[in-house]
């Protein structure tokens, strides 16, 4: 898998590629990941990618121009199956969705900036459009982190356990299970005994109860969308 990220300011996902999980899935060529420093494809010899908006209104805008040339540097070098705008009105990020962006084979991830980008560049280029909650942050870049770290972990191979993704929380609208590890005894605080019997049915059968009695207590929304 290929990931493209588009960004005024790329040092602030670069460093989050050089540790941990991200970091194995690029060492194992599971995944490949480029940023591209919007500025580098700037027309203006001030590198400048941004201006005022048109009609009035506070702060400023990123310019189609730039963002318009460095995606379509990239669609002449290869097929993208999904150019992703991170913004906040856009679809809320759900682990269906990240599950669905897994099976991509090279997708671009644009980060917007300022007040936003012109409408425009959503308009010509962009066909996925993502959120990470109903909030606004400084920019997209956190967001496009967001986004890479749950698709990632899903790719065969990049988590030494391959059936952790699987038990993660909302794989089936449901919440994960209780978990623990040593010591058994914890100031008077047991592991549940089920845990400790070796009998892998029922425990399969425990984990699956407590993970919908845990739904309903604290996501029962979760269970509506079944």
């Amino acid at each position: 898998m290929r990931i493209d990220i588009i960004s005024p300011l790329p040092e602030l996902v670069e460093s989050t590629f050089k540790t941990s999980i991200l970091k194995r899935a690029i060492e194992k060529k599971i995944v490949k990941i480029q940023c591209h420093d919007l500025r580098n494809y700037s027309s203006n010899k001030k590198k400048q990618i941004d201006d005022y908006s048109y009609g009035g209104g506070g702060g400023m805008v990123l310019m189609v121009e730039p963002i318009s040339k460095c995606i379509e540097k990239l669609k002449n070098e290869r097929e993208y199956d999904a150019v992703i705008f991170m913004t906040p009105d856009g679809e809320k990020l759900n682990q269906k969705i990240s599950n669905r962006i897994s099976q991509f084979k090279n997708i671009i991830i644009l980060c917007g900036r300022y007040e936003g980008v012109d409408q425009r560049v959503r308009d010509i280029f962009i066909n996925m459009e993502i959120s990470i909650g109903d909030f606004v942050l400084s920019g997209g870049e956190l967001a496009a982190l967001v986004l890479c770290d749950s698709v990632i972990r899903l790719k065969p191979g990049v988590m030494s356990n391959s059936s952790c993704a699987l038990s993660d929380s909302f794989q089936d609208n449901l919440l994960s299970a209780p978990i623990y590890t040593r010591p058994e005894n914890f100031k008077g605080h047991k592991v549940p005994k089920i845990l400790l019997s070796g009998n892998e049915k029922k425990i399969s059968l425990w984990r699956e109860q407590q993970s919908v009695n845990r739904t309903k207590k604290l996501r029962p929304d979760l269970l509506d969308k079944e």
